[in-house]
């Protein structure tokens, strides 16, 4: 899986929670939501080092 999939996979499976949270009043989804902004912060940490990497290599 490439990380653009694995951002998009990610950001595909917060909309029932966003949808939830935001419309709905459903607290737990937003500690879900909180969980999965953390994995995506994380994700992005790692694609920016990566595309550092990259660019310090050619």
């Amino acid at each position: 899986m490439t990380r653009h999939e694995q951002l998009q996979n990610l950001v595909a499976s917060m909309a029932g929670d966003f949808d939830k949270f935001y419309t709905k009043g459903n607290k737990a989804a937003g500690t879900r939501i909180r969980a999965h902004m953390q994995d995506l912060k994380k994700i992005a940490a790692e694609i920016r080092t990566e595309v550092q990497d990259m660019k310090k290599a050619e």
